[in-house]
């Protein structure tokens, strides 16, 4: 039998111990936490990657994941050559209300279109707003930190590359695009200022 009032001394020891300690306060939220790369705080879609196998969705064990696609037809990439046909996606969300943060979706996923962003703050007033659509999926993308490199002359990593070559494609179709415009301007204004000059000569007493 232990000495009565032991247990109360043991506390209290514990509780003096801790007084003599200076305290860790986290300044939240005007300090963000230092969280792991690989924390698991919402699943980003890297669209391009996503080829609508649907192996996401079927492993998905709260069927949360929401995905609609239709076909289109491909032509022949050579004369005589055979159409292909191809799923093209039309819808990809993710109700984050059911989600279990699992994992599955993105371990089963053979092309590397999902991936875990450290973000967790996505809180909503209305239970609907969890449910993420693609855009906002893709917001998230951005997010996602670069995997770290095998060594020094490591390739760079694909994500970060196509992702490049889709904003170098987008930014050189702008620049096409205005460039065009611009042209269509000049000959415009080159148009009428012929004009201007033909109704001139025939006007009475204008140069031969």
């Amino acid at each position: 039998m232990g000495i009565p009032g032991s247990g109360l001394a043991k506390g209290l020891a514990v509780t003096l111990r801790t007084m003599t300690r200076r305290s860790h306060t986290a300044q939240y939220p005007e300090v963000q936490p230092e969280l792991p790369p690989r924390s698991r705080g919402v699943i980003a879609l890297f669209e391009e990657n996503c080829t609508v196998c649907m192996l996401c969705a079927r492993e998905c064990p709260d069927w949360c994941i929401y995905i609609d696609s239709h076909k289109e037809t491909v032509p022949a990439a050579s004369p005589g050559g055979r159409e292909r046909s191809r799923n093209v996606l039309d819808r990809f969300a993710i109700d984050f209300s059911l989600c279990m943060y699992c994992g599955i979706c993105i371990e089963v996923c053979p092309f590397d279109a999902l991936f875990w962003s450290p973000e967790f703050e996505y809180a909503e007033t209305d239970i609907l707003d969890l449910t993420h659509e693609r855009d906002k999926l893709r917001e998230w993308m951005w997010t996602v930190p670069a995997p770290p490199p095998l060594d020094l002359a490591a390739e760079e990593p694909k994500e970060i590359g196509a992702a490049r070559k889709a904003a170098e494609k987008a930014a050189a179709q702008a620049a096409a695009a205005a460039a065009a415009a611009q042209a269509e301007d000049a000959a415009g204004d080159r148009d009428d200022a012929q004009d201007a000059a033909g109704a001139e000569r025939d006007q009475p007493g204008g140069d031969a």
